[in-house]
């Protein structure tokens, strides 16, 4: 029995899979930013010289790095609210998105300030900067671009993960997905092209991020031309 490709029906949908993928875009963008902020000041704690910080920044990140993003997920959207926090679909995606991602950038971002040479840091102590200026201005911008690659493979990765906060009801662009799906029953269709969809996003953060490295930290590239 042959099956005949019905991508018009898909098609007729276009306005809710352009919604789900402007929201996909726009969890990406929120959560990424408050997980880089999160990963720095985690850093900043995990290579401070205060031990209870260290440990916490140490005891969050390992546990969330060794438990599933969906339980997080359902930990906030599902279990705080027996302690009284409710949180919209969205909001406890951002939540947990963050949360998750801020572990991970915790280690990236830890690994970049230690890639950064002792004697940079004593010489800015020695100029009388304190421990935050050097961070700021001697640590900061040569970490960000050692660990860069890295950072932005894990917010591609983020953004392919939005698609398990259709579990907690999110409005983004799997959950459109499988709501399209229930109306139409062309499942093939309807999720080639949420995966196409997928993919070009993920291709356009790529290039995006390229180019940021080519303006923020390869300025040679841009004296040459």
């Amino acid at each position: 029995m042959s099956y005949a490709f019905q991508f018009g029906a898909v098609w007729a949908y276009t306005d809710l899979i352009a919604g789900g993928a402007i929201e996909t875009l726009r969890l990406s963008a929120i959560t990424m930013a408050v997980g880089l902020l999160i990963g720095i000041v985690g850093a900043m704690m995990r290579t401070g010289r205060i031990a209870p910080l260290r440990w916490a920044a140490a005891v969050y990140v390992e546990a969330i790095r060794n438990t599933p993003l969906l339980i997080q997920l359902f930990v906030v959207f599902l279990g705080l609210p027996s302690v009284g926090l409710r949180f919209t679909a969205a909001q406890a995606a951002v939540i947990a998105l963050s949360i998750n991602l801020g572990a991970y950038a915790t280690e990236i971002v830890r690994a970049g300030i230690e890639s950064v040479r002792r004697n940079q840091v004593e010489a800015g102590l020695a100029l009388g900067m304190s421990g935050l200026q050097v961070f700021r201005y001697v640590v900061l911008f040569q970490a960000l671009k050692a660990i860069y690659p890295a950072l932005a493979s894990q917010f591609v990765l983020l953004l392919l993960a939005t698609s398990l906060v259709s579990q907690i009801g999110a409005d983004e662009l799997f959950h459109v997905g499988g709501f399209i799906d229930s109306r139409t029953f062309r499942s093939f269709e309807v999720y080639a092209v949420v995966t196409a969809a997928y993919l070009l996003m993920a291709v356009a953060f790529r290039a995006l991020f390229a180019g940021i490295y080519l303006l923020v930290f390869d300025r040679r590239s841009w004296a040459r031309a």
